[in-house]
Order: C-alpha cells, then structure tokens, then sequence
C-alpha cells in the first residue's frame, strides 16, 4: 500500500506505542514524523511528549516540548503528568509554575498531576495556593481531584483537612474510601480506620491494598475477631492474595496471638518470600515460642538464602535463651552471608554476647564495626554496667558524646544504674543536668530511674524532690519512694507513701508489697508489717510469693521476735529456700541465739545452695560460736564446688575521684597515715568505752590479731581515709558491697561523736546515717 501516514494518523500510534512500551517502534514513529516535516504538528508534538514521558524517557519527552512552536494546556499536562508520575516532583512543579507565568489555566488533568507533586514534597504552602485555584476555578466537585486533595494532605499530616473535604465530597468512590482509610491507618489512627472500613463495604467493595491496610490495622490492635472477620469477607469475595496479602495475615495473626492461623496461611502460600519466613519465625519468636522459630529459620535455610533480618532475629533467640553457641554458630552465619558489616546484625551481637555474659567478644564486635549509631552506643553503654565495668561504661558514655552522639532515653536508662551501684551522685547529677537539657524530665521512667539513683547515692532529700515534681506517677514511681524511705529506716514515712498511692487508685503490686514489708522490717513496724502481707491475698487478691515471706521472716527476726520467725517459716505453703532460712540464721547471729542458729545452719547447707552467701554466713554463724573444724568443712566444700565470695570492698568518691579499699589492704595511697590515724582513733574509743567485739574476726587466730583484723576493715580504711582528705565537719559519703559487721557499726558511732562527723554509709541492705555516737538505723540492721 502506498497510502502514507498523515497529522492524523501518528498521533494514535504514538499513543499505542506508548500503550504497549514499545520504545523502538515509538522511535520510529518519531523519526517518521521528523521526516515527514510534521515536528511542528501541536496534536503530533503533545502525543510525542506524552509517549516519551510514559516511557520514563522524561529528557527527550522535555527535548520534543522544547523544539515545539505551539503549545497548549494539553502540552503542559503531558510533561508534568511524566514528571509527576515518575517521582520528579520538583521538576512536576517548575513545569507547573511555567504553566502558569505563560498564562496557561490549569484545567483537572493539571491538578490532578501536581497534587501528587506537592504531597511528595511535602510542600505544604504550594499544595494549599493549588487547592485555592481547584476552589477558584470550580474543580472541588471533580471526585478525581478531591481524591488527589485527600492524599496531599494526609502526606501533610493535616488529618482534619482531609477529613474535611471527604465529609463535603458530593461523589465518592472506591479511591475516596480507599485513601481515607489508608490515611488513618498511616497516621496510627488504627481504631478509626477500621471503623471507616466497616462503613465503606456497605456501599464499595474496597480493593485489596485497602483489605490489608485494615488488616494492618487489626494486628496493631491486637483485634482477632475483626481480622478474622475481614479474612473471611477476603475469602468470600473472591481475592486472589499476593505473598504481601499474605504477609500481611500472616503478620496480623501473629500479633493477635493466633499462631495456629498464622501457621495455616504460610503453610498453603505457594510462592514465599523472606518476608513470609520472617514474620512466621517472628511470630513464634515474640510469643516465646523459641524451639519453632529455631526450627522454621533451619528450614527457611533449605527453602532460600537467609536475610539480615533472619539473623537478628535468630540472635535475639540466642540472647534471650543465653545461648552463646547458638550465637556463635549464627555469627558464622553471618560472616558466610556477608552480613558482618550490616549494623543492626552487628548491634544484636553486641547485645547477645554481653547477655551470654561474654563482654569481651562484644567489645571485639564494637571495635570492629566501621559505622556506629545510637542503639550500637547505647547497648555496648549497657552492657559495661551489667557486667560490672562501670569505669569503660563511663569512658565509653564520654566517647558516645565525643564522637558527636547524643544520648537519648535509653541511654540516660542504661548509665543511672551505674551511678546507683557506685553511688556517684556527682556523675549522677550531671546526667540529671544533661536530662533537663535533652527535655527527657517529663518521662515516668527517667523520674523512676533518679528518685532510685539519688536514693542509693545517699542523697534521699533529692529523691523526694524528684518525687514531687513528677506530674504523673506509676506504681513503680510509687515503689521507688516506698523503697527509698524503706533504706533510709523512714518506716512511717513508707507506710503514709504507700497510703496515699493507694489513695490516689494506684493499685499495688507484688514489688510494691516487697517494698512496704521491707521498709516496716528496718524500723521495727512488726505489726503494720504484717498487716500490709496480710493484705495482699485479702485486699488484692496477690498471692504472696517466696520474697514475701522472706521478708517477713525478716521483719520478725530483726525485731528479736526469732522462736515467732521460726514458727511462720515452717507454717508456710511454700517450700522455704536457702533466702529464708538466712534471713533468721542472720538474725541468730546478731541476737546470739546459738540453739536456733545451730539447727537453721544444718537446714540451709542441706538445701545444697548455689548462692556462695548462705555458706559464707553459716561459715562465720559457726565461726562466732567458735566451731572451727565445721567452718573448715564449709570452706573446702565451697572451694570444691567452684563458688566464690565476693571480697568485701568500701568506696569513697573525695574531689571527683574514687578510691577504693579492701579488707587488709596495704598497698593504698597514703597506707601509712591511714594506719597511724586508726592507732590514734581507737586509742581514744577506748577512752570513751569501747570495747573491740572479736566474734566478727571469722579467722582462727590470736586475739592481737583479730583487733589487726579488725581494724583494717575495708570501711575503717575508708572513713579513715576521709578524715585525712576532707576539712573538719565535712560529712562523709561510705558505700560498702556487703553487710557492715557489728563491730565496725559500733566504730563508726564513736567515730562521728568523737571526730564530731556525720558519716552515711551505705551496706549490701540499707544506708546509716551515723551522727554524735548514734545510727539512723536503730540498730535494726
């Protein structure tokens, strides 16, 4: 046929080429048209713009704009729709803004193009001058625009805009509720969107990207009855489910705890993705369900190459099992995949060898990594202070900030524990400074972590002062204080805080209880403790558990009230632990009721306890009643069994340093003066009275020697210390790791009447305020 193409012809085959993505033959067309002397056509111009710019071929759909002579409303519409369709929001907006200084007037194809534009970019200012020209130039009633309105705005987070142009739609469609829906769902607005769901299939059948939206929703909502029912209508209606639908049940499921459906959807999927593996190993992972999840990522392994998000999650496994092989065998895993430079799978074995208690391979890991973020700061910050480390925990806090980090919650979370152990108020108010600075004061668990802070670092007057600027308070808030007071032997003051927490509807729970008891049992409230462990099964229905009874045993035995704490132990429904026959064998030993504490050691070395304390006491209960050869026994038996006791170790923090002592230590600064000044102070305790008590030496020695030994226990060389390094009258701040011992509670009274010092020391139970030759305590200890 010799029939040739004419202005009529090319632009419907520009039009198909574009249709099929057919860009050789769209060239072709092109060149044809070049040839033809036809370029300067506008209709052949505008199609040619249109297929170039469907093609995503956007610079030669801008070359063929550029060359036309002519150009019309349909020109412009053709080169912002590419623009715009294609993710070039700014140049969508340029071309746009040309339009308009060319006096061209926008018409609905105009708008409907831009609008995505302004959402992408989220510029709130031109979005709003466009919808003033819909309103102007009277396109408010076209459904395709008001649509492009809705999802503008919920890009802008302006929920109440598009609300309103919803409500005042006159015809909406399938993507009106579409968007609306997703919207809400987008912006966490969960509840609501489902409700809008449930409105719409009465009028539309929604689409499947709206089916899944509300699924989302129903799994944030932990809401299996309405996912259940939304699965069903799915079913029903006829979808075909892609792996994301499936994903997405899969995931719903899940979160509301119906595993079983969740496994029935991934078991019949035919085509699955490492998402679907994920969120079914997810699924059993964040229910507990280890074994399954373990099982599931082997399998995932047969099926297809592991992800990183296998890996992190299959660590937190381990992490949380405290399976260090299972770690080390996914941490080669993860080197085979070349995952060891990803930084989430990095920071999740950080994590899992500090929980295995391997601190040194989390080290290695963290010195290894190239790129750091918070989370990688915040858990290598974490795990130094649960293993112990406070000094590379502070070092490494220092270096998080000087690298440019700053601290977030977590962080000023994981560093105040730290700050409690040691009792470094200094550093501990220093955080508290850097909290105000970072506005993290109004949080209730960065409240609950300084009224702790400030308790254990002496300072109870700064822990009230927390308490009282807190707006809201929960009940560990509430716990905190009781607990504060309860160290401090403040008992009444615990008891009107408890009153009045549950005066203010906060319920109490099983810490809350422990706290109280404790509290009553160091200021000798025998029977308002009581009465508080009486209330729990009474009034809230809290069945006392090990620790309860333990700290009744101690209530009743650190009053003297010995034959009564023996009588509850063995009328308790609980088999009674090595934690509750050591309260009352620790009483023994301070009341020297010897028949009792003879008969509590045999029950205690019976139980064959893993907690090196218990053997330590009935050592040094047998060693007070001078029974060497059995404390020679107990001493090769805890040797035999591996079991280790902690040395016992005082600190003192003097012009921002800290110094340490041990028991019989001697190679400590200024040793010498340290020792002449203990000569001098006991020399002038003897004057007033005091008389060394030699039961507290559990060694087998001379008695010459045991007052050596006395005398250089490790909070003696510390208060010793402070009177050398601090002026005259300055109180003085001791912590000690274990129980001060009888003795040297009695010391510390002469020492601040005869050195006129108040001296606050704080023990493994409780703190005493030694002031003009009393305790704080009431030698309840």
């Amino acid at each position: 046929m010799d029939v040739l193409p004419d202005k009529y012809t090319f632009p419907s085959v520009a039009n198909c080429c574009a249709a099929l993505v057919d860009i050789e033959v769209g060239r072709v067309v092109h060149e044809n048209v070049l040839k033809m002397g036809l370029g300067s056509n506008l209709y052949i111009g505008n199609a040619l713009v249109d297929m170039y710019a469907r093609f995503g071929c956007l610079a030669e759909a801008l070359k063929v704009f550029d060359r036309m002579s002519e150009r019309d409303v349909v020109s412009w519409n053709s080169l912002i729709s590419g623009y715009s369709a294609n993710g070039h929001w700014e140049e969508a907006l340029e071309v746009y803004n040309m339009a308009r200084m060319a006096g061209i007037m926008p018409d609905s194809f105009t708008v409907s193009s831009v609008l995505p534009a302004c959402g992408g970019l989220v510029h709130v200012k031109e979005g709003e001058l466009v919808h003033c020209l819909v309103e102007k130039i009277g396109l408010h009633n076209d459904v395709v625009i008001s649509n492009g309105l809705l999802s503008m705005y919920f890009k802008f987070n302006r929920l109440g805009y598009a609300r309103r142009i919803f409500d005042e739609m006159v015809v909406r469609d399938t993507v009106s509720w579409n968007t609306l829906i997703c919207g809400y769902s987008q912006m966490e607005l969960y509840k609501e969107s489902m409700e809008l769901f449930m409105q719409m299939v009465n009028r539309f059948k929604p689409d499947l990207l709206t089916v899944t939206s509300v699924l989302r929703a129903c799994g944030h909502l932990r809401d299996l009855e309405s996912g259940k029912f939304i699965h069903e209508n799915m079913k029903k209606s006829g979808y075909q489910c892609d792996a994301i639908a499936d994903n997405i049940l899969i995931d719903m499921y899940s979160k509301c705890g119906d595993l079983l459906a969740s496994r029935e959807v991934f078991d019949r999927m035919i085509c699955r993705d490492s998402v679907s593996w994920n969120s079914m190993i997810s699924g059993y992972y964040q229910h507990g369900n280890y074994d399954e999840a373990l099982k599931l990522s082997k399998f995932m392994k047969i099926d297809m190459k592991v992800d990183s998000i296998t890996c992190v999650m299959v660590l937190s496994i381990s992490t949380q099992l405290a399976d260090k092989d299972l770690g080390k065998n996914i941490h080669c895993d993860a080197i085979k995949l070349g995952f060891d430079s990803d930084l989430v799978v990095n920071n999740a074995m950080v994590d899992m060898y500090a929980k295995c208690g391997e601190i040194n391979d989390s080290l290695k890991i963290f010195d290894s990594m190239k790129t750091l973020d918070r989370v990688t700061w915040n858990t290598i910050i974490i795990a130094c202070v649960q293993s112990g480390d406070f000094t590379l925990a502070l070092r490494m806090t220092n270096q998080m900030r000087t690298e440019g980090v700053m601290p977030d919650m977590a962080t000023v979370l994981g560093i105040l524990p730290m700050c409690s152990f040691l009792a470094a108020k200094r550093q501990g108010k220093e955080i508290h400074g850097s909290i105000f600075r970072f506005g993290f004061e109004t949080h209730v668990p960065i409240g609950n972590a300084l009224i702790e802070m400030y308790s254990k670092c002496g300072s109870l007057k700064n822990s009230l002062q927390v308490f009282d600027c807190m707006k809201v308070r929960d009940v560990v808030t509430w716990t905190g204080m009781i607990s504060a007071y309860g160290m401090y032997g403040e008992g009444r003051k615990a008891l009107q805080t408890f009153a009045d927490m549950k005066a203010t509807g906060i319920i109490p729970d099983h810490v809350a209880f422990v706290a109280i008891i404790y509290a009553c049992s160091h200021s000798g409230l025998v029977e308002e403790g009581l009465a508080c462990f009486n209330q729990m099964k009474r009034d809230y229905n809290l069945e006392p558990r090990i620790e309860h009874y333990a700290c009744v045993v101690d209530l009743l035995s650190r009053s003297g009230l010995i034959s009564k704490a023996e009588k509850f132990i063995c009328s308790m429904p609980l088999k009674p632990d090595a934690s509750i026959w050591g309260c009352l064998l620790s009483a023994c030993r301070s009341s020297g009721n010897i028949e009792v504490a003879d008969r509590v050691s045999k029950r205690i070395l019976e139980l064959k306890s893993n907690n090196t304390g218990h053997f330590v006491l009935v050592s040094n209960v047998y060693a007070i009643l001078g029974k060497w050869d059995k404390v020679r026994i107990i001493r090769k038996f805890i040797k035999a069994r591996g079991l280790k006791k902690d040395p016992a170790c005082s600190w003192i923090e003097i012009e921002r340093r800290l110094y340490v002592f041990q028991a019989g230590d001697k190679f400590f600064e200024q040793f010498e003066e340290v020792n002449k000044l203990l000569v001098i102070v006991s020399g002038l305790m003897a004057k007033e009275g005091y008389i060394a008590d030699l039961r507290y030496v559990l060694h087998d020695v001379e008695e010459d020697e045991k007052r050596d030994m006395l005398c250089a226990h490790s909070e003696r060389l510390a208060i010793a210390f402070g009177l050398l390094n601090t002026k005259p009258g300055t109180p003085l701040r001791i912590m000690k790791n274990l129980r001060v011992c009888g003795d040297c509670h009695t010391v510390t009274k002469y020492i601040s009447m005869i050195m006129q010092r108040e001296i606050l020391v704080r023990d493994a139970n409780r703190f005493h305020i030694f002031k003009d030759g009393s305790c704080s305590c009431g030698d309840l200890w």
